[in-house]
Formats: C-alpha cells, structure tokens, sequence
C-alpha cells in the first residue's frame, strides 16, 4: 500500500509540477497554484467539515475534535454515505515525508471518528501529501490552510 502511495505521489508531482499559461494576464503559474478544492474543502460533502492540523503533527486538536464529533453525528445520521478521508500537507519537507505525514493525519482522523462510533467500513484514506494545496502561497497562513483532513463523499 505504501509503495503504491509513492508512485501515486511521484506521478502526481511530476505532471503535477507542470506550469499553466493564464489566458488573461500570460501569468505562469504551477500546478500548486491553480488546484481546485473539493469535498468538505468546498462544501460539496453534506454537513462535513475539514478539520486541520498543526505543523509537523497528526494528532488531532481541541478545534478538530470539535468538528470531528460534528463530522461522526452528521454520518451516522446517514449510515450509507461513505466517505474518503484525505491527508494533505503544506509544502515543508520532503514528498516522501509528507506522504506519509498526511497518511498519519489521514488515519488519525478515521481512528478518532471510529472511536465516536462512525463504521470504519464507510471510510477510506488517501494521503496527498503536499500536491494539493488549497493556498499556493510560501507563508505561514497559506501553510496552516494546506495542513488538512478534508473529507470526500465517495458514495450516499
């Protein structure tokens, strides 16, 4: 799985380091820069809600418990949905750190939401690493916003 996880992530990066000509301005920019938000990143996952994470760190804060206990009422409410759970990451470290970095955040969140009585059969995850940024900004603020659990339905 994790060796499937890498080639995913090496593909990824390498069409995914492409640059793109804006039509309007002639602006070049990256791929990272122009990725679109889906699932709970753009509210297009129910009442789902992304829950983010500290720097270097998978463990769930007061804040993402919060939305997480939200999260587990909302899909046990709806038994059939199934979702997919995607750990992302912000563009520190190294593609194969962060793979496995938004990996941990990515079960972190499918244990804590287990653990609050969500089927883990309903449930699946991802790790994008850093190859989906929601801001392609180098700042902190841009930083806080990639580190993320978003949640993708997958089937209702």
């Amino acid at each position: 799985m994790k060796k499937l996880l890498v080639i995913a992530a090496v593909t990824a990066f390498v069409f995914g380091a492409c640059s793109q000509k804006d039509a309007n301005t002639g602006a070049t920019t990256s791929a990272k820069d122009v990725y679109g938000a889906r699932g709970s990143d753009a509210g297009q996952a129910g009442a789902l809600k992304t829950v983010n994470f500290d720097y270097d760190s998978a463990n769930i804060t007061e804040a993402g418990r919060a939305i997480l206990k939200a999260n587990a009422e909302w899909l046990k409410a709806n038994p059939k949905v199934k979702i997919q759970i995607e750990g992302h990451c912000d563009s520190r470290g190294t593609i194969e750190y962060n793979i496995a970095l938004g990996e941990r955040r990515a079960i972190s969140v499918k244990n804590y939401l287990a653990g609050l009585g969500v089927k883990k059969d309903n449930m699946s995850t991802i790790s994008y690493g850093e190859e989906r940024p929601l801001d392609g900004a180098e700042t902190e603020s841009a930083w806080a916003k990639n580190r993320r659990g978003n949640f993708v339905v997958v089937q209702k």
